[in-house]
């Protein structure tokens, strides 16, 4: 089960300094999550506004289960807030099949760049890398995305695969889709990103992600308010 969680760890691992302009009218995002076509749980955004300050809420919970028996459960929440559109700080608490793991970002404007004290990775960042919870599709602009469960570097290649209609929940899509992969061919590769997203052409909402990997794993949007 180690390898379902790091799968899954690269595909939820938003860009720092992202156009948020792009969903001041969203206030609720809402995904299921499926495996093997089996649903197992959830993905949730809630998006607070208090002046200059807007908040992301991330709620995320799965669990695997056979013949009534619980293998793997995970369960993750997030707050990612922006001051005047920008960037402002990031913090995560993942519960890992009971093993916790934790992100803490924020800008350091003296030196202009992000600093990360993370399970995984302690240090500075390019204050263009992404910080991964895919809401936002600036994502697709990034050279790297940092993990929101742990804070470690993935550098990653982005290839537009065009754009096509999609149906999704009885609901048709004009979507934008992309495929993302890491750029470090080093890595093991249950650790390799390799994850096609779709989002909506009009909105930008994120409405599709589908990755193959110990079995065949979707977010597929549920509702957006």
């Amino acid at each position: 089960m180690k390898k379902i969680f790091l799968i899954f760890l690269i595909l939820i691992t938003n860009n720092s300094f992202a156009d948020v302009k792009d969903y001041e009218n969203i206030n609720y995002i809402e995904y299921d999550l499926y495996r093997n076509d089996k649903l197992i749980g959830y993905h949730k955004y809630n998006f607070k506004r208090d002046n200059e300050f807007l908040t992301v809420e991330s709620d995320v919970m799965f669990e695997i289960t056979k013949l009534g028996i619980t293998l793997y459960k995970y369960y993750a929440k997030s707050e990612e807030i922006y001051k005047n559109d920008k960037f402002f700080k990031f913090s995560a608490k993942t519960n890992q099949n009971k093993k916790e793991k934790y992100a803490n970002i924020s800008l350091n404007k003296n030196k202009d760049e992000l600093i990360i004290d993370g399970s995984s990775y302690k240090g500075s960042a390019s204050k263009d890398f992404i910080v991964g919870t895919w809401w936002n599709h600036k994502i697709t602009e990034s050279k790297a995305q940092i993990s929101a469960v742990s804070g470690r570097i993935i550098q990653q290649n982005v290839v537009f695969k065009g754009k096509k209609e999609i149906e999704i929940n009885g609901k048709k899509y004009q979507a934008l889709h992309y495929n993302f992969s890491s750029s470090d061919k080093s890595l093991a590769k249950e650790k390799k990103l390799n994850t096609d997203i779709w989002y909506d052409a009009k909105t930008k909402i994120w409405i599709k992600a589908a990755f193959d990997k110990t079995g065949y794993w979707e977010y597929r949007l549920k509702k957006s308010n």
